[in-house]
């Protein structure tokens, strides 16, 4: 069977699979969204932007020839996951998602779940705090609405001049991260709060980690639902042995 992937990334996870699938010598794009300034160096080819919604993706899906698509997108990609469910299942194109299970709160975790960006900015308290931001770059000016913090921002690239937060600093780092780091971080900049999405994973979880260590509350976000029935595995293994046995017109 020829096989041709598109494979949606931006997590730690695709970045395995790229290599699993180069190796294998399987054609493949790798797409990405375009948040990032410097995506990874990949061993396949790569693509930067948006689709255009369910009809452009279907498009370039035809276009492009492809005959699977691996979602292993970020899981606050809710909406790039949906469109890509609705646009495999109009071409007739076989669909899995590379995910990861949530973080679950452990003893001594000072947890406040949250479902939005907007709840987590009014759970920060009104008297001055020191907030580290572990959340990407798209909502940072949400917080503008509590001014009176001081933010710590980690940021994989250097933050854009549209940063509206009167008093932050900006750290750039990219992971994966460390517990010993992510504690002396906290401890340097005296970080009474952290503000994190539930992004799960291994490679991003030793802020939580630190956080429970120093005793710090967490204001965690939880993940937007992608309400669409899919398929998904939680390792490359999983997803490469679906690929050679996917039929094209069921996708399962």
């Amino acid at each position: 069977m020829r096989r041709n992937l598109l494979i949606l990334a931006g997590t730690s996870e695709a970045t395995r699979l790229a290599q699993v699938v180069s190796e294998a010598g399987i054609p493949a794009t790798l797409s990405y969204a375009g948040r990032v300034e410097r995506t990874k160096a990949q061993p396949l080819p790569k693509r930067i932007g948006g689709f255009g919604g369910v009809a452009g993706l279907i498009e370039y899906l035809r276009e492009a020839e492809v005959s699977h698509v691996i979602d292993a997108t970020h899981p606050f990609a809710a909406q790039m996951s949906r469109n890509a469910v609705d646009a495999c299942a109009a071409a007739g194109i076989p669909l899995v998602a590379l995910t990861r299970s949530p973080w679950i709160k452990r003893a001594g975790d000072l947890w406040t779940s949250v479902h939005s960006i907007d709840a987590a900015v009014s759970a920060l308290p009104m008297s001055v705090r020191s907030v580290l931001l572990a959340i990407g770059r798209m909502h940072l000016n949400s917080f503008a609405e509590r001014p009176q913090h001081h933010y710590i921002l980690r940021l994989v690239d250097p933050p854009a001049s549209d940063i509206f937060l009167p008093s932050y600093q900006a750290i750039v780092s990219r992971g994966p991260f460390t517990l010993e780091g992510d504690r002396q971080l906290m401890q340097e900049h005296a970080i009474d709060f952290v503000v994190s999405k539930n992004a799960g994973g291994a490679s991003s979880r030793s802020k939580i980690d630190a956080a429970r260590d120093l005793g710090l509350p967490v204001i965690m976000i939880e993940r937007p639902i992608v309400n669409r029935e899919r398929l998904e595995f939680e390792r490359v293994e999983d997803v490469m042995q679906w690929l050679f046995h996917a039929s094209t017109d069921l996708g399962v």
